[in-house]
């Protein structure tokens, strides 16, 4: 976001601090600064400076559009297609850093299997920029969610992995261009 200024809460919120992982209430009335939106989620910081990540169903929170929420599951039997997936998971971002995690390089490996009884399962091999980054389960969590909107998907299987170790090189051109790399 280009422009950032102070948010008042309209109502206690959940959220969860970056890069711990933990969850933390906000209170109603408290101040936030939206640093970035992106992926229907917000990163803001509040007024003592602590980082968090605000959920998209609680947008209006803090003054925004809340998106409409997006499907739990998709119609497991439709036509499958592997790039929607890709897709999707364009839209999963890490909240410190304003890139998809596609285009960051965190996502290392997608297969996709038809399943007996229809529909696709999904096996994703993803990593972090960190190894001790509090977030991965929150991004696995998105992953899988995101991923499993996809029509034609029954079933997915997120793993965290840290071999081979991410680098700045895993970044697509796209990516180091939006960061000034």
């Amino acid at each position: 976001m280009s422009e950032t200024s102070w948010v008042i809460l309209k109502r206690d919120i959940e959220a969860i601090a970056v890069p711990f992982g933990s969850k933390m209430t906000l209170p109603e009335g408290s101040q936030v600064r939206i640093e970035q939106a992106s992926g229907g989620n917000y990163t803001v910081v509040t007024d003592l400076g602590v980082m968090c990540r605000v959920n998209a169903e609680d947008a209006d929170a803090i003054g925004q559009f809340q998106a409409m929420p997006e499907a739990s599951s998709a119609d497991a039997n439709a036509p499958f297609h592997e790039d929607q997936v890709w897709e999707r998971l364009k839209q999963v971002y890490d909240p410190e850093i304003p890139v998809n995690i596609v285009d960051l390089g965190l996502i290392y490996e997608l297969k996709s299997q038809p399943l007996s009884e229809g529909g696709n399962r999904l096996d994703i091999k993803m990593t972090m920029t960190a190894p001790g980054c509090g977030m991965g389960e929150i991004l696995k969590q998105d992953v899988a969610r995101k991923a499993a909107a996809v029509p034609g998907v029954k079933a997915v299987n997120v793993e965290i992995v840290f071999e081979p170790q991410w680098s700045l090189e895993k970044m697509s051109e796209a990516a180091r261009l939006q960061l000034g790399l």
